[in-house]
């Protein structure tokens, strides 16, 4: 774990200040509200602060409070450089590695003349940020967020928006509180932030409750694709971006599909596979039950990482040369997968 010198940044930030607050690309529910949680906060603080996202986020993440004042630095890049030029502080949350925002927003990033401050639990963390706030054995960086406010003597003011932003990092980075990660301390702040205000069954149903008939006719398509290496206790499914096209996919619309495969009795690993052909690249999600950490697998084979149970990575190769490459890696694994 590595922890902020509290001090020394409550007394930075004691003058009204820009800030910029930047979530990971493709931002999932941790990233949007951990940024959005921080936003508020540091709203009250007399800041003048802006969330950029680096792309869109799913459409179930658009009802969080203040999400319309998200600058998309795909859609709005000038403006968005323009406040990276102005900011003197840029927080950068769920993530650890500037290549995480694309490369160009990195480039940019990389440039800037700022103190950069950082609020995230994925392993092997770098090196940019003046200060930096990482601890790999929390569940989700909106429980990061939360202690973060704690140690700045600040909890009481979360807000009910700053709650429900935090519940809804919490609720999906813990998979509805059910992955190993969850622990009592994590319930206990899931416990103040209704408290506080958050609505958790309505935040439920927000992110897990709503689906349209293409979504799920897709998990359909996913689903009929499943394939079982039972030898290696890994399932595996894939999508074509041919079937993406033809169940109208959009952001958001394959998120937890993998969970599937790792649901099946006697499943240790699970991946899933999605062609992305206007990246010209796979994507690829790794899921592990027990002692197989995925972080590493995905660090040594496909660009990739995460944390020990879930990871991502990418293949620049064809989705069935990428899927053909991991199947021959599993024999080499064999041991640990029966473990």
């Amino acid at each position: 774990m590595i922890t902020i010198d509290y001090k020394a940044l409550k007394s930075a930030l004691a003058t009204p200040a820009k800030i910029a607050i930047i979530p990971h690309r493709n931002p999932d529910g941790d990233a949007i509200g951990s940024t959005l949680a921080l936003y508020h906060y540091l709203k009250q603080l007399g800041h003048e602060a802006v969330v950029i996202s680096p792309n869109e986020a799913p459409s179930f993440l658009h009802w969080m409070p203040s999400f319309e004042t998200i600058l998309n630095y795909e859609i709005d890049r000038e403006l968005a450089i323009k406040t990276l030029e102005e900011a003197s502080f840029v927080f950068t949350l769920d993530f650890n590695h500037l290549s995480r925002v694309g490369h160009d927003m990195q480039v940019n990033l990389e440039r800037l003349k700022t103190t950069f401050v950082m609020i995230d639990h994925h392993q092997q963390p770098d090196s940019y940020a003046q200060y930096t706030y990482s601890d790999t054995s929390i569940c989700a960086t909106c429980q990061m967020v939360y202690h973060f406010m704690e140690s700045m003597e600040d909890l009481d003011k979360i807000t009910p928006e700053i709650a429900n932003c935090l519940y809804t990092g919490i609720l999906t980075d813990t998979g509805s509180f059910k992955f190993a990660a969850t622990t009592a301390t994590t319930h206990k702040v899931a416990a103040a932030l209704i408290e506080k205000g958050a609505q958790n069954a309505t935040i439920h149903r927000a992110i897990y409750d709503t689906n349209s008939p293409s979504r799920l006719h897709l998990l359909g398509c996913a689903l009929k694709n499943m394939e079982i290496l039972s030898e290696f206790h890994t399932a595996i499914i894939h999508l074509s971006q041919a079937e993406l096209d033809q169940y109208n996919y959009k952001k958001g619309d394959t998120e937890g599909l993998v969970n599937y495969g790792l649901s099946i009795e006697g499943i240790v690993f699970a991946v899933i596979f999605i062609e992305n052909a206007a990246e010209k690249i796979v994507k690829i999600s790794f899921r592990s039950q027990g002692s197989f950490s995925v972080n590493e697998f995905a660090r040594a084979h496909f660009n990739g990482g995460g944390h020990d149970n879930a990871a991502g990575g990418r293949s620049d190769d064809s989705l069935e040369n990428t899927i053909a490459h991991f199947k021959t890696l599993l024999p080499n694994y064999k041991n640990q997968l029966e473990k």
